[in-house]
């Protein structure tokens, strides 16, 4: 059997830390495993999404109490509508080899408290994982879940599968181009798209933007430079000479595709002018001699 995922190992994190810690963990690694620097690299775009997942859960309170008290099976937990500490101290959670160790049994009264008279542990999850005994007798609904992706797996279009209460799997399409919040919607489940931190680029609607160094003597007297793209490689343009510094230029079709079939976004190109290192002496002597 496979081991268990621990997402605070993905982040190379402590159980203990911060969210600040988690974000900041999250930054370091994801830059260092983005698919647009390690074109063509498997391992490293499965890298990428479980840092996504990982980072998901842990930088949301409320998703990272579920995970320490459930562990594997939050989500389903979540799905249930079970709050953090419901079941006190009870549930599965995974340790630091990755295996699930079970914590104290709650009382037969605790589960009269939490569950009714006549309760029992197959109600309990029945009423978490949606067996026979719990939800399934009711009214079928659809779950509410969130989906994680990167942007560029919403550049070329991606898919998700998520376990449903009771084990079932679905695949959820995620369409090019998608905005974040959308819903997607499939047999028993509405997932909502959420967008992971992009080291490189910024949505902005169908546009993104991409900072770009340029060398001090190309801003001066114009030349080409070259920016990534979300559909991999980088892509030349020329820059103006005497451009300033933060000016943004337009690339017509190179932004975010349209779901419904309309025109793709731009990508602007933000000049990010890097000054020579060293400087050379007649750059020097020009500075020299300018007002101050």
């Amino acid at each position: 059997m496979p081991k268990t995922k621990d997402y605070y190992e993905v982040l190379g994190v402590s159980r203990s830390a911060t969210q600040k810690e988690i974000s900041s963990a999250f930054r370091k690694l994801a830059r260092q495993h983005h698919p647009d620097l390690n074109a063509g690299d498997k391992q490293a775009e499965t890298r990428f999404k479980e840092l996504s997942e990982a980072h998901e859960v842990l930088s949301d309170t409320k998703k990272r109490k579920l995970y320490d008290e459930f562990g594997e099976n939050w989500a389903s937990a979540q799905a249930a509508g079970v709050n953090p500490g419901a079941v006190r101290g009870g549930g599965f959670r995974p340790n630091a080899g990755g295996q699930r160790v079970e914590y104290r049994t709650v009382s037969p009264d605790d589960i009269e408290d939490l569950f009714g008279e006549g309760a029992g542990f197959g109600d309990i999850f029945g009423s978490i994982f949606g067996n026979a005994r719990g939800r399934a007798r009711q009214q079928p609904i659809d779950v509410e879940a969130p989906i994680t992706v990167s942007l560029a797996e919403v550049y070329s279009g991606t898919s998700r599968t998520v376990e449903l209460p009771g084990g079932r799997r679905v695949e959820v399409k995620v369409p090019a181009g998608v905005k974040e919040g959308t819903v997607l919607r499939v047999p028993g489940l509405r997932a909502t798209v959420q967008l992971a931190p992009d080291p490189i680029f910024t949505r902005e609607g169908k546009d993104v933007r991409v900072a770009v160094p340029v060398p001090l003597h190309v801003a001066l007297r114009g030349g080409e430079v070259a920016a990534p793209t979300l559909k991999g490689g980088q892509v030349k343009f020329k820059v103006p000479p005497e451009t300033q510094n933060a000016t943004k230029i337009r690339l017509r079709g190179l932004g975010m595709p349209d779901p419904k079939g309309g025109p793709p976004g731009d990508m602007y190109a933000e000049v990010r002018v890097q000054l020579p290192v060293p400087m050379d002496e007649p750059t020097r002597n020009w500075a020299a001699e300018q007002p101050i």
